[in-house]
Parts: structure tokens; C-alpha cells; sequence
């Protein structure tokens, strides 16, 4: 039995940019344990087995595993599998849009084809507790007064942990395990909406772009006051640079009577390799 893959960089309109995605297609006959030993083979952030729905509104189910362990949900899984499935023939989007059926439920996808690329938005959206102060700043190796506002967790179907500091200090913020599982870290201005991120996360190291961020931080953004009224508001990410992989992110978040109600992110992916699994664990 051998296995169909791909990889492709997502978060980019270039190859060998963004975040690295393997997409495995006809596991549906793999254990879970065979899945996260395929991942870890990968070695990427993310390695994605697209398989048939069980719930009969979804087009596909995916199944998004680090190297480590299996997610409920991760942004640039969902943005490459749809555009991957799409460009493969193995969905076909119903008004330019699928259905994802993941651990976290159900999510919609918007993709363009031609383009390469997709808009994947959440309703999903919680905020959570504050973080301790000094805990934050020691998972970025940088002291508590370098830290702006207040750190706190939020999330739009997978939470993370977001750490204000200036632009300066996201490039000279280092990964120090220990403290916290995963540490979004980063800059933001008022008057363009330009963010500038790092995610440290156990098991993966350095994240060069982080979907499932991207969309938390809208809300987060909402929380700590720094996108306020009703409407649509957008905001651009740059991640990935410091590590060699230069990935772009767009963010939008829908607020109503000053609460967010859903969040998006949008993105290309460029597909870079395929082939297929031909010894299976």
C-alpha cells in the first residue's frame, strides 16, 4: 500500500517560503499512531491527512498532527488542505467555498483556485485568563518590563498566548521552554494594523506562520483595546523572517457592539513536491 502526498508552503505566493505543509491523502485505513509516526517522519509543524467527512455537511475530514501530537485545529493546515484538495480534484467547492470537518468542528473555507489561495473564518472565539507577568516575559527571555499591556490567552478554535512588546523586542525574543507551551510574541501598530509575530511552541520549535494565531489574535486585539468600534477591521502579520521563511498573514475581524463575533485569516499556499509514501509504520 503506498500513500498519495504533497507539500506545500503556505502563507506564501512564492516556493520555499511560509510554513511547510504535508498533505497525505487515502490514510482513512491508518491507526492514529501510524498518522503522528507519518508526521514525525514530515518533521514539518503540521502534516495533514485529508480523508472522508463522517458529518454529512462537511466536503473532507482533516486530521492536523505536529510531530508531537494530533490538534483539534490549526490555521495553516486548513488553509493548505483546502487548497490542496481543491487543486487535486478531490473537492469541489460549492459557491468558491468548502467545509473542513475537524476536532474543533466545523470550518469554512473559502478558496480560489486560480489564485492559490483561501480565507478561512471562525466563529469559535473565547477569551481566556491573563498570564502571569513574569512567567510571559521569561518564555520570550525577555524582562517584564519589556512587556506591553497585559499578556493573556484568547482563541477562534485553538487558544495561544499573546505577548505585546515592541517591534524591536519580537526579533530579539528567543525561545526559552519551561515556562509556557506556546508563546505568540508580538509587535503592533495602531496606525497601519501591521503586526509583526514569533510563535515558540514545544514540540515545534520556532512556527514560521501560525493560522490558528492569526485568527485568536483578532480577538485578542479586540480584548486589549487596540482594534476598537463596530465593523470589519484588518490586520496584516509578517512572521517567519527570523527563521529564514518570510510568511505573510491577513487578519480580519468582524466586531458588534464592541465584542468580536468572527475572525478570519487569508493566504496563499504554493505546492513544492509530491510523491508518495511507499513503506508505512
Amino acid at each position: 500500500m503506498t500513500l498519495p502526498f504533497e507539500i506545500y508552503d503556505v502563507f506564501s505566493d512564492r516556493p520555499y517560503a511560509g510554513n511547510q505543509l504535508a498533505v497525505v491523502y487515502d490514510g482513512q485505513d491508518l491507526s492514529t499512531a501510524q498518522m503522528q509516526a507519518i508526521a514525525k517522519e514530515f518533521g514539518f509543524s503540521e502534516t495533514v491527512f485529508v480523508l472522508p467527512a463522517a458529518d454529512p455537511k462537511a466536503d473532507y475530514r482533516a486530521r492536523i498532527f505536529t510531530p508531537a501530537e494530533e490538534l483539534p485545529f490549526a490555521g495553516h493546515p486548513t488553509i493548505g488542505a483546502a487548497i490542496a484538495a481543491v487543486a487535486a480534484g478531490r473537492v469541489a467547492p460549492t459557491d468558491g467555498r468548502v467545509v473542513q470537518e475537524c476536532g474543533a468542528g466545523l470550518m469554512t473555507v473559502a478558496v480560489d483556485g486560480a489564485a492559490g489561495a483561501a480565507k478561512l473564518t471562525s466563529t469559535a472565539i473565547a477569551v481566556g485568563p491573563e498570564l502571569d507577568r513574569e512567567t510571559a516575559a521569561a518564555a520570550i527571555g525577555l524582562g517584564a518590563d519589556r512587556l506591553l499591556g497585559t499578556p493573556k490567552n484568547a482563541s477562534a478554535g485553538l487558544d495561544h498566548n499573546f505577548v505585546r512588546v515592541a517591534d524591536e523586542d519580537v526579533a530579539a525574543a528567543v525561545d526559552v521552554p519551561g515556562h509556557l507551551d506556546k508563546v505568540y510574541v508580538y509587535s503592533f501598530d495602531p496606525e497601519t494594523a501591521a503586526v509583526h509575530a514569533r510563535l515558540f511552541h514545544v514540540g515545534v520549535g520556532e512556527d514560521p506562520a501560525t493560522g490558528s494565531a492569526a485568527v485568536a489574535l483578532g480577538v485578542h486585539l479586540v480584548d486589549a483595546g487596540l482594534i476598537a468600534g463596530d465593523g470589519v477591521h484588518s490586520y496584516e502579520i509578517a512572521q517567519g523572517a527570523e527563521i529564514g521563511r518570510p510568511s505573510s498573514l491577513s487578519g480580519e475581524v468582524v466586531v458588534e457592539a464592541g465584542v468580536p463575533v468572527s475572525v478570519s485569516v487569508s493566504g496563499s499556499a504554493v505546492k513544492t513536491a509530491e510523491g508518495a509514501l511507499v513503506a508505512l509504520p
